[in-house]
Formats: structure tokens, C-alpha cells, sequence
């Protein structure tokens, strides 16, 4: 699948979405966490969103689209910033983390070219909402989160939002989650120094990886890795920020 996007106003759009990283302190989870009755309003703002800044950026793939329409982003952003879940841009949930800017989590699902059939490994849970959206197409998604509250809430959002096909995990997603490897593709929503080893081992033969590599202090490259036998191919989509991939052992 050739993804046709205007690099220049996505690289602009990036930088000018993804900076600065504002840390939210611990009060935001600490906020109601019953989700707003879903409404016309929100879905008229889930269509806009779709609309505007996906399918105008050329993401084609009608399961993502139809994805995107239905993951609710504002039942994954905490109750104080949930008025801005459909705007273009990331947003703080706490502890030094974001819920990625909506045409990247489309992008990054196109990608890695998800089936129904397929079992996705998601490294960075955040609050769930990529998890979300890569539930509303694949049969299976396993999601590892290093902040516990973070991971305890993702779980609870996924939870009351119905999507039984996703389990998350607290733990360090840098080794994987082989007990349910392999993976058929594996989606990082952190910025790491170099591409993990054991991510590696386990995606299967033909699989998809996409994670995003470099400096967390520089702009960063989008990298899709194919894995065909013993030959490990790499490529750069795009320029990106995300936040850093943490380690336990940091």
C-alpha cells in the first residue's frame, strides 16, 4: 500500500502539534473518570476530525477510516482537556506522556496494513486510544504501559468502552510481551534510541513493525520495519516527536 501524503504540511503539522510536551501532574487522573454520554455532538466532531485531518492528509484505508470514526478519542483524554479531544493536535494525560495527535494514530494503523485475523502488539498504552482504534479492526491487542497509572487507567477506559479484544500490561514494553508472540504487527507509540531487539524476535515472519527512532530532545524518524525470515528490513516514512520510550533499568 503506497500512503500518497503532502510530507511538507504533515512534517509542519507534526512539529507544530507534537511541541512542546507539557507534563500534567497526577490531579488530571485524579478527575471523574465516568466517560460523557456519547452524542450526536461527539460524533459530528469524530466525522470533522476524520475528515479533516486524515482523509485530507491521505490515509485511504477504509477500515482505519471507519476505525477513527468510531474509537471515541475523548473517553481516552482526561475530563479537564476532553473539550479539545477532536482538535488537531496531541494532549497531555499525565506524567510526562501524550494521547498522540489523531492523523498520527491513523497513520501509524494504515501502515502497519491490519487484517481482522491479525494479533497487534502495542508498546506505550498511554490512556488507550491507539489500542482503541487498532481494537476496532484486529481481533486481539496486547498493550504494555511502564507508568502504572497509566496502565491502570487504559485499562479502565478500554474496559467501559467495551473493547474486550485489548489487555493491557504494566510493564516495560522495550522486551515485548512474548508470551503472546509472535505478533502479526507491532505498533510503538514512543521514541526509542534504537529499535528493540527482543520487538524483533517477536514479530512473525512477514510482520510489521512501526516505531518511531531517534534523540527524545530532536526530531525524530517514523521507521517501518519488515521482517522476512533472517532479513530485517528498515525505512523512514517521516519526520516525528514523540516522547521517550522509558526503561525499567533507567
Amino acid at each position: 500500500m503506497t500512503l500518497r501524503i503532502d510530507r511538507v504540511r504533515v512534517w509542519l503539522a507534526l512539529l507544530l502539534g507534537a511541541m512542546p510536551f507539557v507534563t500534567a501532574g497526577p490531579a488530571l487522573l485524579a478527575e471523574e473518570k465516568s466517560d460523557s454520554t456519547e452524542t450526536d455532538a461527539w460524533r459530528q466532531d469524530r466525522e470533522r476530525m476524520v475528515q479533516r485531518q486524515i482523509v485530507r492528509r491521505g490515509v485511504e484505508d477504509e477500515r482505519v477510516l471507519k476505525a477513527m470514526r468510531a474509537a471515541p478519542r475523548h473517553h481516552f483524554v482526561p475530563e479537564p482537556r476532553r473539550r479539545f479531544a477532536y482538535d488537531d493536535r496531541p494532549l497531555p494525560i499525565g506524567y510526562g506522556q501524550t494521547i498522540s495527535q489523531p492523523f498520527i494514530v491513523a497513520y501509524m494503523t494504515e501502515a502497519i496494513e491490519p487484517r481482522s485475523d491479525f494479533r497487534v502488539l502495542e508498546i506505550g498504552a498511554g490512556s488507550g486510544y491507539q489500542a482503541a482504534v487498532l481494537a476496532e479492526i484486529v481481533s486481539e491487542v496486547y498493550t504494555i504501559e511502564i507508568v502504572r497509572p497509566l496502565a491502570e487507567w487504559a485499562k479502565e477506559r478500554l474496559a467501559a468502552a467495551d473493547y474486550g479484544n485489548v489487555v493491557v500490561k504494566h510493564g516495560d514494553g522495550y522486551h515485548g510481551w512474548s508470551d503472546h508472540a509472535p505478533f502479526d504487527a507491532i505498533v510503538v507509540t514512543a521514541a526509542a534510541p534504537h529499535i528493540p531487539p527482543p520487538l524483533i524476535d517477536q514479530l512473525r515472519d512477514g510482520g510489521r513493525m512501526i516505531i518511531p527512532v531517534g534523540s527524545p530532545h530532536l526530531t525524530q524518524q517514523l521507521v517501518m520495519v519488515e521482517k522476512d525470515g533472517e532479513d530485517v528490513r528498515t525505512r523512514n516514512l517521516m519526520p516525528v516527536r514523540f516522547v521517550p520510550l522509558t526503561r525499567t533499568d533507567e
